[in-house]
Parts: C-alpha cells; sequence; structure tokens
C-alpha cells in the first residue's frame, strides 16, 4: 500500500496557498487518484506526492501565480467593501413609505396575517374559519405585537437593500440597520405602536 505520509491530499494543497487553478495548471494530475480504501465516498481520493508539490512551490511560475492570486483576492475584498458601504448608504437614505391604514383596518389585517401564520401549525383554524377575522376579544398586547408583525411584512420588498452581499462582509451590519429602519417608520407612522418597535429593536440588535 502506497505511504500516504509522502502525500497531500487536495485538502492540503490548499491549505498550503494554493488554489485550484493553480493545483491544475502547475500540478495537473493528481500522484494518487482512486477510492479511500478507510471509508466509503462516492468522491474519488486525490493525492500529491509531497516532494512534487514542494519542488514546484520554489518555482518562479508558483510564486506568479500566487501572487496574481492574492491580488484577485484583494481586488475581490475591495469590492465586496465598496458594494457593502453602497448598500448601508442605500438602506441609511431609502424612503420607506409604511401604508397608512385606519385603526379598524389595520387590526383586522393583522389578525388575518396572524391567523394565516398560525394556519401552517396542527390544531389552527382551517381556511373557511380563517375568513371571518375577527379582532373582539383580542388582548390589546398581542394586537400591537400583531399590528407590528403585519406592518413588518408589509414592507418586505425593502430587503431588495440587501442584495448583492453575501456572507459575513456586511450582511448582518446592514440586516440590522434595516430592521431598525423599517421598526422606526412603523413607529413614526403609529405612535401607539412606537413603544413595541422600541422593544425589537433593542431585542433583535
Amino acid at each position: 500500500m502506497t505511504d500516504r505520509t509522502t502525500y497531500v491530499s487536495l485538502a492540503g494543497v490548499r491549505g498550503r496557498g494554493w488554489t485550484d487553478a493553480m493545483v491544475r495548471d502547475l500540478l495537473g494530475t493528481p500522484d494518487v487518484q482512486g477510492r479511500d480504501p478507510r471509508r466509503w465516498s462516492l468522491a474519488p481520493v486525490r493525492l500529491y506526492l509531497l516532494a512534487r508539490v514542494e519542488a514546484v512551490e520554489r518555482t518562479p511560475e508558483f510564486a506568479g501565480a500566487a501572487e496574481l492570486s492574492r491580488a484577485r483576492s484583494s481586488a475581490t475584498g475591495v469590492y465586496a467593501e465598496r458594494r457593502r458601504a453602497a448598500v448601508l448608504t442605500a438602506i441609511r437614505t431609502e424612503p420607506i413609505e409604511v401604508p397608512r391604514l385606519p385603526g379598524p383596518e389595520l387590526e383586522r389585517r393583522a389578525v388575518r396575517h396572524r391567523h394565516l401564520l398560525g394556519a401552517r401549525s396542527p390544531g389552527t383554524p382551517g381556511p373557511g374559519r380563517e375568513r371571518a377575522v375577527r379582532t373582539a376579544g383580542v388582548p390589546a398586547g398581542s394586537l400591537v405585537r400583531w399590528q407590528v408583525s403585519y406592518l413588518r411584512h408589509a414592507l418586505a420588498r425593502y430587503e431588495t437593500l440587501l442584495d448583492g452581499l453575501y456572507g459575513e462582509t456586511g450582511r448582518g451590519e446592514a440586516e440590522r440597520l434595516l430592521r431598525r429602519r423599517l421598526y422606526e417608520a412603523i413607529g413614526a407612522a403609529y405612535p401607539s405602536l412606537a413603544r413595541e418597535c422600541l422593544r425589537r429593536i433593542a431585542a433583535e440588535g
């Protein structure tokens, strides 16, 4: 059996700073390729002779490819930072238009929205019962929460402002800023809901 201590896996090569393109162009075909006899896996094992990897790492070709990879990574980082800044600016300046509804209509829609969400859970009223929306008897605190939730749902279109942000590059910061702006807009449009909006801003960061 091959002495595996003299070989490095594709993951190991990547850990040494190689990109897949560098592996393809500078190393080419793996020195050992096949199934790992120690465990079942659909993915073939690809092993590279460590001595060959180290020899290539000492060549000018490797140095040039590594420098190009670093430059591309840096450019990607610059683009991501610019995109993050642009998205944050857009979120800060975008006018938030909250639907203005008469109190009874907002309450009716909020209760219906709540029932529609609850309909996904076992033991909740069926579609026929959902049509008969009644606000009477709903605790005031619950009704306030449901109204804020409904209005937050009605403003979901503003989530498109986050387009283009992925992973950790400013995504969390942008989401928190957007949530705060939406809740602040709801609280400004409906002062009776402002306290609940402030509570959510604090709770959701």
